[in-house]
């Protein structure tokens, strides 16, 4: 059937990855970089003490689609970043619970 083009296969849909940033911050992303820099090493030669460096690109619904699960993690993501936005209309830290710089 794949070779008369009447089979589609389509790619399994991979797991969400999801960064937790704070409980008001949860956004469905995608890892578009990760890399792991050893630095030291005990007698046995195992790493004990590494950098990992990490780049995210947070998926929209444009990307995943308003059904999805990831599309309502961002809309509620973007919803609580509108209400923060409004506690600071008049500039001051003490709003949003910052009380010292």
């Amino acid at each position: 059937m794949a070779m008369s083009g009447t089979l589609e296969i389509a790619p399994m849909e991979s797991p969400l990855t999801v960064f937790v940033w704070s409980k008001q911050r949860i956004m469905p992303v995608r890892i578009t970089e990760f890399s792991i820099t050893e630095e030291a090493f005990d007698p046995s030669l195992n790493p004990i003490r590494a950098k990992i460096s990490l780049g995210l690109r947070v998926l929209s619904v444009n990307d995943v689609g308003f059904d999805h699960k990831g599309g309502s993690l961002f809309m509620s993501y973007l919803q609580n970043k509108e209400q923060l936005a409004l506690r600071t209309r008049n500039g001051a830290f003490s709003t949003l619970g910052i009380t010292g710089l």
